[in-house]
C-alpha cells in the first residue's frame, strides 16, 4: 500500500502537473475577466455624444472611451475589437453612447456603416447664405466652402445654370444625408440633382422659366397659402407687364441683410429702406431682381407657373394673422394697410 501511494504523491508534486494546474487557473481567471470586461460599465446611464474624428487612431478611441467611463476594461475592449475584426472599421461621426451599453454594443455602434452621415433639413425659403450657415452648424462643411464654387465649375453638367445669375434658387429644399468630410462640390451637386429631379420638370419648356423661379422665391418668402400664392403670382406678373414697380418687401430685406435672412438683426423694414441702392430693390428698380432671393419649394414653384388672374393689383400680409389681403386700387390698398399693418 505504501509503495502504491508514493507514486501518487509524487504525481501531484510533479512540476508539470503544477504548471498545468496553474495555467488552467490563470486561463479560467482570464476568461472570467474577459467576459466581465465585456459587460456594461453601469446598469443605467444617460446617453452622451461621442465623436470620432476622421483618421483618429484605434488606440486613442479606446483611451477616450475609457476616460469617459464607457468601458469596464480598455484591455478587453482592445482585445475584443482585434479578434472581432472591428479595430480598423471605426467610422468618423458623432454617436450616442451610454455606460449601460456593453463593449460589443459600443463596437457595433462605432463601426456601423452609414453612421458617418449627417441628416440636414433645408427649409423652404432659405437663402443660399442661410443654407451655407446651416451646413456649417450641422458639421457638413465650413461656412465659406460653398461660396467658393463658381457657376462654370458645374455649368456643363446642369444646362439650366447657363442662364442663371448664381446658385440662389437652385438649392432645392429637402432633407439630405451628407457624408462627413464631403467636398463642397459634391454637396452642391446633391442640391442641383434634387432641383433637376423635383423642380426642373415644372419649369422646363417655359421660355421665361428663370423669371418664374425668381417669382417663386418671392412667393416663398411672402405668401404662405398655395391659392394666395397663385393670385399673388398673377398680381406680380400683371405689374411687370404694365411696367409697374413690383414693390416686394422680401427683396428689400434680402438687400438690407446682404443676401440672407437667418441671423439678420436688422430685418425690419422702414420707409427709408425703400431707397436702398441695390439691384434687389424692387421699390426703385423696375422688373425682376437679378436672381431669386431664396430657394423655393414645390408649392411656390407650382404657383409661379400656374398664376391665377384676378382684378387685384395690390396685396399685403396682415400683421396679426399673416393673412394675405388683396386690393384693386391704391386707395383700397392704403385703407387695408391702415387696418391690417
Amino acid at each position: 500500500m505504501g509503495s502504491s501511494g508514493k507514486p501518487q504523491f509524487l504525481f501531484w508534486r510533479s512540476p508539470l502537473v503544477l504548471f498545468a494546474l496553474l495555467g488552467g487557473l490563470v486561463f479560467m481567471l482570464a476568461v472570467g475577466y474577459f467576459f466581465y470586461g465585456l459587460e456594461p460599465q453601469a446598469r443605467t446611464g444617460q446617453p452622451r455624444a461621442f465623436q470620432i474624428a476622421k483618421g483618429e487612431r484605434f488606440a486613442d478611441i479606446g483611451s477616450r472611451l475609457s476616460r469617459e467611463g464607457l468601458l469596464k476594461s480598455i484591455s478587453v475592449f482592445k482585445f475584443y475589437a482585434l479578434i472581432s475584426g472591428k479595430a480598423q472599421k471605426f467610422q468618423p461621426g458623432v454617436y450616442e453612447l451610454s455606460p449601460s451599453m456593453s463593449t460589443p454594443e459600443i463596437l457595433r455602434t462605432l463601426t456601423a456603416s452609414g453612421k458617418n452621415e449627417i441628416a440636414v433639413t433645408i427649409p423652404e425659403g432659405y437663402a443660399f447664405l442661410d443654407i451655407a450657415l446651416l451646413l456649417a452648424e450641422s458639421g457638413v462643411l465650413s461656412e465659406g466652402e460653398l461660396r467658393k464654387i463658381r457657376l462654370e465649375d458645374v455649368g456643363e453638367e446642369y444646362p439650366f445654370l447657363r442662364d442663371a445669375g448664381g446658385f440662389e434658387g437652385f438649392l432645392f429644399p429637402d432633407t439630405y444625408r451628407f457624408e462627413r468630410g464631403s467636398s463642397a462640390l459634391s454637396v452642391l451637386r446633391r442640391f442641383l440633382d434634387t432641383f433637376k429631379e423635383k423642380a426642373w420638370p415644372m419649369l422646363e419648356g417655359k421660355e421665361d422659366w428663370y423669371k418664374r423661379l425668381i417669382l417663386a422665391s418671392y412667393l416663398e418668402r411672402e405668401v404662405p397659402e398655395f391659392q394666395d400664392r397663385r393670385v399673388v403670382a398673377g398680381v406680380l406678373l400683371k405689374r411687370a407687364k404694365i411696367g409697374m414697380l413690383l414693390q416686394v418687401d422680401a427683396t428689400l430685406v434680402y438687400a438690407k441683410c446682404n443676401g440672407k435672412f437667418l441671423g439678420c438683426s436688422n430685418s425690419t423694414l422702414t420707409r427709408d429702406d425703400r431707397g436702398i441702392a441695390s439691384p434687389y430693390n424692387t421699390y426703385e428698380r423696375p422688373g425682376w431682381s437679378p436672381t431669386p432671393i431664396s430657394n423655393p419649394g414645390e408649392s411656390a414653384i407650382k404657383a409661379s407657373v400656374s398664376p391665377e388672374e384676378s382684378p387685384y393689383l395690390y396685396y399685403l400680409s396682415a400683421k396679426k394673422t399673416g393673412e394675405t389681403i388683396f386690393s384693386r386700387t391704391l386707395e383700397e390698398h392704403n385703407r387695408n394697410r391702415a387696418r391690417h399693418l
